[in-house]
């Protein structure tokens, strides 16, 4: 191991990923598709990455079918071009397999603000409750949740319980009140929620309307109520997705994170996509977390095999039933 490599690798846990020089007039496309095929490596991307990462990737999609796709995966590797909890669930699903993360400080706020240790006090508060937890959470949420649930199929994993039987909702509060309104089970709802989607604003959003009468407007659960009350459809990013590609719309506003309208210019290049705006100047309705992936930093982490995902055993043997169970709905429900 060269120095430089040496000092990187010491440093990565306060970095969050290797610090080295990338010679600029390397072919990044050409080096990653290369260490693919040497390493028999996968690359998995979120709808929220950079439009590079997406145009790379072996899959792009939501939180269930990259879920999915890590639980199917016949690769030695599996790269993910996500945030934590993305690469933490693929771990679950994978254990024997290597899963890279190109940024460890790729993070979450929604999964941050519901601390296992804190939600365990809260969960004891309702002893006769089941826990339904959105993917978007930790590795150590997961061992105390019963199912986890995407926005594709939370409303298929909520009916999935006996209606008598009480349910806890977490972390999203907002995903919850929406679930709420849309099944009818009055939930107990952990108060956790996402930086992004809790930004827009409704007053910039109905101004925009008015300058796009024929634009329709569409927006991600984990949106504010007062946002979801005014949308035309209300749905998953797969959902949004499929809406603008299926849709007689030829105009619509998205409330999402905007890296999704990549891949709808991708799947409807005659239709026109307006990133719904924040309440603010800046491009707060970009994840932070999600554009720390870069693919210098992409490349690097295939070629070096790091930063790794570790987890405890007892997490993953804990943990994994809640994801598995998950699948095993959504397989019923043919999602």
């Amino acid at each position: 191991m060269s120095a430089e490599l040496n000092l990187a690798t010491k440093n990565l846990n306060k970095m969050g990923y290797l610090e080295l020089d990338v010679d600029p007039t390397l072919d990044l496309v050409a080096e990653i598709n290369k260490l693919k095929k040497e390493k028999n490596a996968v690359i998995l991307a979120h709808y929220y990455q950079e439009s590079e990462i997406q145009d790379i990737a072996d899959y792009i999609g939501d939180s269930l079918g990259l879920s999915q796709q890590a639980a199917e995966t016949d690769a030695d590797i599996i790269v993910f071009a996500g945030v934590h909890f993305m690469a933490e669930t693929a771990k679950m699903l994978s254990p024997s397999k290597k899963v890279l993360l190109p940024d460890l400080k790729a993070g979450c706020s929604l999964a941050d603000s519901c601390p296992a240790p804190v939600f365990r006090k809260f969960k004891e508060k309702y002893p006769d409750h089941k826990v339904v937890s959105y993917i978007n959470c930790t590795a150590e949420l997961k061992t105390l949740t019963d199912v986890c649930c995407t926005s594709t199929n939370a409303k298929h994993i909520i009916d999935s319980f006996p209606p008598e039987q009480k349910l806890i909702f977490a972390p999203d509060v907002n995903l919850g009140r929406w679930l709420v309104k849309e099944t009818g089970r009055d939930m107990v709802l952990w108060n956790g929620s996402c930086m992004v989607h809790e930004i827009f604003s409704h007053e910039k959003i109905t101004k925009l309307r008015i300058k796009h009468p024929d634009a329709a407007f569409i927006a991600h659960p984990e949106c504010e109520a007062h946002i979801l009350d005014i949308a035309d459809h209300v749905g998953s990013t797969s959902s949004l997705l499929r809406f603008t590609r299926e849709s007689d719309y030829q105009e619509f506003i998205v409330a999402t994170e905007p890296g999704i309208i990549h891949q709808m210019v991708k799947e409807s290049p005659d239709k026109v996509f307006i990133p719904a705006p924040p309440n603010n100047a800046c491009a707060c309705n970009e994840c932070p977390h999600m554009k720390r992936n870069t693919m210098e930093k992409l490349y690097l982490c295939m070629k070096h095999e790091l930063p790794e995902i570790h987890l405890p055993e007892w997490v993953i043997e804990q943990g994994v039933a809640s994801i598995d169970r998950m699948l095993e709905i959504s397989a019923k429900a043919g999602l």
